[in-house]
C-alpha cells in the first residue's frame, strides 16, 4: 500500500531545551532562531524540512547532553 503524499512545505518547530545556548550553535541546528526565554531556557524556532530532520535535531541535542524540555509544532500561519 503506497503512503499518502505529504505537503513539500516545511513544518515550523519550536524546541525548547533546558539552558542558555550560544546563538553561534545556529548553523548547526539547522539555522533555527535560537532565542533565549526570561527563565533561562532556549528556543530554537524554525522550519524543518520532514520529520528526519526533526529526528536528526533530536539526535543533536541528545548528543551535546541537552535536557528536551517541549517540541511544539506551530501552526502553519506563524510562519
Amino acid at each position: 500500500m503506497e503512503r499518502p503524499r505529504l505537503a513539500d512545505a516545511p513544518v515550523y518547530y519550536q524546541i525548547r531545551v533546558q539552558g542558555m545556548l550560544d546563538p553561534h550553535w545556529s548553523a548547526w541546528f539547522e539555522g533555527l532562531t535560537i532565542v533565549h526565554d526570561a527563565g533561562g531556557d532556549t528556543l530554537l524556532i524554525g522550519p524543518l524540512a520532514d520529520q528526519a530532520a526533526l529526528y536528526g535535531l533530536l539526535h543533536r541535542i541528545r548528543d551535546l547532553g541537552m535536557v528536551l524540555l517541549a517540541i511544539t509544532r506551530l501552526p502553519a500561519h506563524s510562519a
